[in-house]
């Protein structure tokens, strides 16, 4: 990307900043936004996509410690987390400028600054972008799995040590969460990602096609039986075998496969021949482990084979602000499908967005966007361009009622005001009877 189609935002509250840096950019970059109030920026990006970000390091404050523009640069990559953010201050600090490289600042410059430094500097982060890695997340088929939000960190902290390692694993969570994503991924990273990924959806497999389906047949085994036919098992060998909806399965189906897991052979229909297996066994399901546990359902001693570790994939309403990171991948995804947009957001589409609970989780919401981006008439998505489907209902019913929870009330609560006042703070504050300190804890504590 060149310096002359990036989009800039310039964020200062001196009047002055930003008329100079206005004029000083208006021949030379895309469009040039300034605004002079921080507590804006939420409502900006949900407005408009920016490619970089110059933001002052000191607001209104008596003491000059650059803790604000650090709070803004960690809002800033939450809200998008693919946009450079260079950080002026007239305050020169080595100590200050090493803190916010660390956080994620691309650089760092020092008022007043020659005019020649600030073009080079956006040049050079602009450039970059062409050549720039994507979020560093796990990639699984050349899908990747989205998310900054605390929740998924901790999803990523815990594939770095399960895939290099030949554990089983079992990936729990609820539907459309991403549990295929993450199987991929774990393979992807194993020393076995040279070698083939099976997956077998095994909850809807009858007894007679599970047999056939994981462990083959010969010719003749059965009336259809016409040619000799390798099981998932073998097909998988020397790779990754993933069963999905593994807690759906009888208990004969769950004997048969504990017996393979045992002896690590398989026996094809029709055939007397052991034949040795050597994979990696992942499986997945949507109910709870002590669901499982219920042995007139589910053999403990199966629960122990495929459960080495387990992994649980948080629901997206758990997820903070990845229900924007998600959002904006979609759309783009889906915009360059169609051949539409590119879109920009009115405030009310994400004020919807995060109202709603997802029962259908990142499933729905990818469904949702892709019927948006069809029916959108303009390039600027508004709420009216969200519809919710009635599959889910039946959940959402359970969600009203868990709406007791304190700190969700109080989540939807600072939500609601936040978007009454536009997104300022000091106002939103005041109206929730709390310092703004508070609601800036508590802003970091959701997530939002």
């Amino acid at each position: 990307m060149q310096l002359k189609n990036a989009n800039i935002l310039v964020i200062d509250d001196d009047p002055d900043v930003l008329t100079a840096l206005r004029i000083m950019l208006k021949s030379l970059a895309g469009t040039v936004v300034t605004e002079k109030n921080p507590n804006n920026i939420i409502s900006i990006f949900e407005k408009q996509k920016f490619d970089v970000v110059v933001l002052d390091m000191n607001f209104n404050g008596v003491v000059n410690t650059g803790n604000e523009g650090i709070f803004w640069l960690n809002k800033i990559k939450q809200l998008d987390s693919k946009v450079d953010v260079i950080l002026i201050t007239a305050y020169a600090d080595i100590d200050l400028a090493i803190r916010s490289l660390k956080q994620g600042a691309s650089d760092f410059i020092v008022k007043p600054w020659k005019n020649q430094k600030m073009i080079e500097s956006l040049k050079s982060v602009v450039e970059k972008k062409s050549v720039k890695p994507q979020l560093s997340r796990p990639t699984a088929g050349g899908n990747k799995i989205i998310g900054d939000s605390e929740e998924m960190q901790l999803i990523f902290d815990k594939l770095k040590k399960i895939a290099p390692t030949d554990a089983n694993v079992l990936i729990l969570g609820e539907n459309g969460t991403g549990k295929d994503l993450v199987a991929q991924a774990i393979h992807e990273q194993s020393l076995r990602k040279n070698k083939p990924f099976v997956k077998v959806d095994v909850g809807a497999l009858t007894d007679s096609l599970f047999e056939s389906e994981l462990f083959g047949y010969k010719k003749g085994a059965f009336t259809d039986a016409r040619e000799d036919r390798k099981g998932r098992f073998e097909a998988a060998n020397g790779g990754t075998l993933f069963l999905d909806e593994i807690g759906n399965i009888s208990l004969r189906q769950q004997a048969r496969l504990l017996t393979v897991l045992q002896n690590r052979t398989i026996s094809p229909l029709g055939s007397n021949e052991s034949i040795p297996i050597d994979i990696r066994l992942i499986c997945a399901t949507n109910l709870e482990l002590s669901d499982l546990a219920d042995e007139n359902t589910f053999r403990k001693d199966l629960i122990y084979r495929i459960n080495t570790v387990d992994l649980t994939v948080p629901p997206l309403r758990e997820r903070g602000t990845d229900i924007t990171l998600l959002s904006r991948y979609f759309t783009d995804m889906y915009a360059e499908k169609y051949f539409k947009g590119p879109f920009t957001f009115d405030p009310s589409f994400f004020s919807k967005l995060k109202s709603h609970t997802f029962p259908g989780n990142v499933r729905e919401l990818q469904y949702v966007l892709e019927r948006a981006i069809i029916m959108a008439d303009g390039d600027i998505l508004t709420a009216e361009d969200l519809v919710f489907s009635g599959l889910e209902k039946s959940t959402e019913t359970t969600s009203r009622i868990q709406e007791t929870n304190l700190e969700t009330v109080e989540k939807q609560t600072i939500l609601k005001v936040i978007e009454k006042n536009k997104g300022n703070i000091s106002k939103s504050a005041k109206e929730l009877g709390i310092t703004r300190a508070a609601l800036y804890r508590r802003l970091h504590k959701y997530d939002l």
